[in-house]
Parts: C-alpha cells; structure tokens; sequence
C-alpha cells in the first residue's frame, strides 16, 4: 500500500515538462548560442559589459521558450486577433505619439520605451495562420486578398516610420504563411518576374538613376541611397559605402582558416562599424575564416530545415503554417544579414540571430521559438496517444 503513496521524485516531476521537445532543433540552438558568445566575446569584450548581457539575452529567450513550448497550438491561436489588434493599434500610436530618434520615429513610452514593430514579427504570421486555419477546405481567391489586406496594414505603419529591415522581416513571415496556405504560383510568379526586371534596371541605369539631384518615388532618400551605395560603394568611400567596404575588406581577409580568435586587425582596430550588431558577421569571418563561416551557415541551414520538418508533420494547418513561418523568418534573418555585410544586398539593420546583440531581436527570436517547439510537441503528444477508437477498445 505505501507504494501508492509513494510521492515522485523531482526529475520525474520536471521531465514531463520537457516531453516532447524536438532535441535536434535544441542542438542546433545551443550551438548557434556557442558560436554567438565565441563572436560576441571577441568583438564586444571591450564594449562594457555586452559579452554578459548577451549571454543574459540568451537566457531570457531560453525562458521565453521554454514557457511558450508548454502552450498548445489550440491555445496560441486564441492569441492571434489580440496581438495582432494590439500590434496595430501601437503602431498608429507610434505614427501620433511615437519617439523620434535619428530621423526615425520606431518608439512609444508606455511608462517603458518599447518598438511595437517587433511584436508584429510574430503577430502577423499568428494572424495570418489563424485566417487560414479558420476557413480550411474553403480558401477563395477572396481569402488571399483579404490575407495581404491583413499584412500591408502593419507592413505600410513600419515602412512609414521608416524602417525598412523590419518591415521587410514582417513581411517575409506574413508571405510565408500567405505561400504556405496553397497561394498559387500564377499569382507568384509575376511579381517575381516584375522584381527581377525592376532589379535589372536599376542596376542597368544605375549612373543616371543615382546622380546628384535624382529622386526616386515611394523610397525615402536615406533608403534610396543605400541602394546607391549598394550598386557602387565607392561613391562615397568614406561615408556611406564605408560600412559596405570594410565589410567585404574584413570577409576577404579572413581567407580560409581565418586570422584566430581575438585576432582580428579590422575588426580590433575599429575598422569595422557596429562590430556587435549588424556586422558582426564580418568580424567573425575574419577570425574564423571560410571554415567558420561554412559552420556558421551549415547550423543555419540545419535550423531552417528542421523547422520544415516540423511543419510537415504537425498535425494541424494552424501549425504547418506557423512552424513554415518561423522557418522563413530565420532564413530572412540570415539571408538579408549575410547579404548586407557581405555587399549583394542594401544595409537595413537586420541583425544575426544569435550572433548579434540585442535584446529586442532575441526576445522575439525565443518567442518563435517557443511557437515551433509548441507545434513540434503537439505532434509527438499525437503520435504518442493511441487513436480514440483504440482507447474505446481498451
């Protein structure tokens, strides 16, 4: 009889908490955090205390995982027309209200200074995920407009702010979900033919589209002088394509194997603007070459591709969307990172996740996270429970 009452042990309490956990995505994520502290320690060791509150960054977006993954899918969706209503709402607070720095209006004080664009990083593709899963076995033509209603709603408030790098993470995610929902490919296709022939005339015409004088519509001028700079940084060697040269300067000079750790000349000599943030990608290469970088971008790929596999199996459209979502959304973080750094794309403060510092980024990070290993759980709880009629037998 006293085994009946016999109470379980502290791990055999916790472990449940910890069922179902996808653990090749969480072996991916603590090496990406490894890599991260290596390159933050080496870049920001003379930044103050960035190496600590990076780690400390990291812990929190653990927690915020953690915490997430305990939510089921069923539950998560009840939280999409909130978040997303809230989202916009401090958005048009923002465009009244907001906090001008440097040009850029991006911030509220709601008692604390927040940036109500980084909620919508994961509020939208919840939205979106949410309409979709509403009206499965019945999507429309109709469905998929109102769906890019719903995403050029937050997508037009950030790029008025402006801030270009979050608007376009927000928009990758939301037209990842809006892909991933059976969009079909000749609605596809045509914009991208239309962005290719837009790519290739610009660059095409780049002397005159970038003259002294000329002014582009829609862009604003700061946006259209980083495709300027982008298309030659030379222009303006030692002002605004300076971040772009050093970059690629620091990248080159890593060669295969890298200078070592600590002993990056561009990076250590300050050669290299925002060394702990936007490009600390460069910094890495330097110390740690091709071989580093082929690592770095290898765990990357692996992420991505895990979250895929994630996507295929859950159980529910709710869940392949947003596991597809969370997918795009470290693939655009990587991808517009590398491509910034590395001169093939516009500088727009997209930071590397994992790599980069900041807390905002990471929380936000650790949240989608959080919503990828909630989807990845349901499915093993599924796969683990036998089927209702099995049970009525048993």
């Amino acid at each position: 009889m006293s085994a009946v009452f016999d109470q379980p042990s502290l791990p055999q309490r916790i472990w449940p908490l910890f069922g179902g956990f996808d653990w090749p995505l969480i072996f991916l994520l603590l090496a990406l955090s490894s890599i991260g502290l290596l390159a933050m320690y080496s870049s920001g060791y003379d930044h103050g205390t960035r190496f600590y509150d990076h780690g400390r960054n990291m812990l929190l977006a653990a927690g915020i995982l953690f915490m997430v993954a305990q939510i089921p899918p069923q539950r998560l969706m009840l939280l999409a027309l909130p978040m997303y209503a809230l989202g916009v709402a401090l958005l048009v607070a923002v465009a009244l209200f907001g906090i001008t720095k440097k040009g850029a209006t991006r911030w509220l004080n709601v008692g604390v200074v927040i940036q109500p664009s980084e909620l919508m990083k994961i509020a939208m593709p919840l939205m979106l995920a949410w309409w979709f899963q509403k009206r499965e076995g019945q999507l429309s033509a109709l469905e998929f407009v109102v769906a890019g209603v719903l995403l050029m709603i937050p997508v037009g408030l950030i790029m008025k702010q402006p801030d270009l790098g979050t608007a376009l993470l927000v928009m990758a995610a939301g037209l990842s979900v809006i892909f991933f929902a059976g969009l079909p490919w000749k609605l596809v296709a045509p914009p991208v033919l239309l962005g290719v022939v837009g790519i290739a005339l610009v660059v095409w015409f780049e002397p005159r589209l970038c003259a002294d004088g000329v002014r582009w519509p829609v862009l604003h001028d700061y946006q259209q002088q980083r495709i300027c700079t982008l298309l030659d940084p030379t222009r303006d060697p030692l002002g605004k394509g300076f971040h772009i040269i050093q970059g690629m300067i620091a990248i080159g000079s890593g060669g295969v194997w890298g200078k070592g750790f600590m002993a990056g000349t561009q990076t250590h000599l300050e050669f290299i603007p925002e060394r702990t943030t936007d490009f600390i990608f460069a910094a890495f290469s330097e110390e740690f070459g091709l071989v580093g970088n082929l690592t770095l971008i290898t765990c990357y790929v692996l992420l991505v591709w895990r979250a895929l596999v994630i996507a295929a199996r859950a159980s529910t459209l709710f869940g392949r969307l947003m596991a597809g979502a969370v997918a795009m959304i470290f693939f655009t973080y990587a991808f517009v990172n590398m491509g910034m750094v590395s001169g093939i794309l516009p500088v727009v403060g997209v930071p590397l996740p994992f790599i980069s510092y900041g807390g905002t980024a990471m929380t936000t990070l650790g949240l989608a996270l959080g919503v990828l290993m909630s989807v990845a759980r349901a499915q093993h709880q599924t796969e683990q429970d036998p089927p209702e009629s099995m049970q009525s037998t048993l």
